[in-house]
């Protein structure tokens, strides 16, 4: 079976979907777990495990003024919750998981869209 790469489709978050911009190159990290190798003195090795958030980074949504769009993605940024996400791929592919916007919320008004970066608890899901 070959795999497919390509274009994100749409990105829901808190039940609205944005359309994503088909250049963009979006990066996904699962959430779980990462682990060092730490080396002891006798040369024996222990593993650190530690527990990291799931990302979406660098998604470029289409925003619409008249639907409100900026002002809904703002909403989530001042909130103090974790809202859910769906993020559709090109090849069919879903998967769901809850976060927070983080870092810069700027609208390009060129554009029409803002770059997204969310994070959140447990582990992105494949649907």
């Amino acid at each position: 079976m070959t795999a497919i790469g390509g274009s994100l489709e749409t990105l829901a978050i808190n039940g609205r979907e944005f359309p994503v911009a088909a250049d963009a190159e979006a990066k996904r990290k699962l959430g779980g777990w990462e682990n060092e190798v730490e080396i002891n003195g006798d040369g024996s090795a222990r593993i650190i495990k530690t527990r990291v958030p799931l990302s979406l980074e660098g998604i470029v949504l289409e925003v619409d003024d008249d639907k409100g769009d900026h002002e809904f993605l703002q909403d989530i940024v001042n909130g103090k919750k974790f809202v859910p996400i769906v993020l559709t791929y090109g090849s069919g592919g879903s998967w769901q998981g809850t976060a927070i916007i983080t870092g810069d919320n700027s609208h390009s008004s060129k554009s029409t869209t803002i770059e997204v970066n969310l994070k959140g608890p447990g582990t992105l899901t494949k649907q």
